[in-house]
């Protein structure tokens, strides 16, 4: 298996730079990233069940980014903080030519459970689109509501608690698309002014995207029903 991969040039360096660190504002963890065809596939967890008898939606977010060489192949997951600092450490001394950048990948984790789920590739269909608005609305009245209702030095428990009763809930206007999808696409810089989001949906699966990436929401069973 690869223990690298090169990024076409050095102003993709600068977006997954950019990407991971809004992940890792709000998820600290892990990022899985899978490399094959010529594709770099940067996935991100934004929230998703604490355990089994959790019913909170599983929150992802995926930016894609072309890659120098089409033999370089795996799927990895790392600490996402270790492959920021060498993405900073690399920007440092990147030259500003467009030439390839390669980054060496830091040693992997096996203990995520999130990583183990992997989205479809294919079989999506497409929904009516909403708006940039309607998102960016929906995550800032739930940041308001999660800050206002966990208290000082609150414990990790209560603070999953408020989380997922408030980025659970659905969208009004969308059905099954959950709150916490607005939330990650706000927090990674996906939504845009004016801009439409696509929609598409594939059995527990729904896929948000715009031109800035893409968000993928994995529904319970219990919120399959129609």
């Amino acid at each position: 298996m690869s223990r690298t991969f090169t990024l076409q040039d050095s102003f993709s360096l600068g977006d997954l730079r950019v990407f991971l660190s809004r992940a890792g504002r709000v998820e600290n963890g892990s990022v899985r990233l899978i490399a094959d065809s010529g594709i770099l596939a940067v996935y991100v967890a934004i929230f998703y069940p604490a355990g089994l008898l959790d019913e909170s939606p599983t929150v992802l977010g995926l930016r894609t980014f072309a890659l120098a060489h089409r033999e370089e192949t795996f799927d990895a997951v790392v600490p996402v903080r270790s492959l920021i600092d060498r993405l900073e450490r690399l920007s440092d001394s990147a030259s500003d030519d467009g030439a390839p950048v390669e980054v060496r990948l830091p040693m992997e984790v096996n203990t995520v459970t999130w990583a183990a789920i992997s989205p479809p590739r294919g079989g999506w269909i497409r929904l009516p689109q909403t708006e940039s608005a309607l998102l960016d609305a929906t995550a800032r009245a739930g940041i308001n509501e999660v800050a206002a209702a966990v208290p000082d030095a609150a414990g990790e428990q209560i603070v999953h608690r408020v989380r997922s009763e408030v980025w659970g809930r659905p969208i009004p206007e969308l059905e099954h698309v959950p709150a916490g999808a607005a939330f990650a696409a706000f927090s990674l810089g996906f939504l845009g002014d004016d801009e439409p989001v696509s929609i598409y949906e594939t059995g527990p699966w729904t896929r948000l995207t715009t031109k800035r990436g893409h968000v993928l929401v994995k529904r319970r069973a219990w919120t399959l029903a129609r």
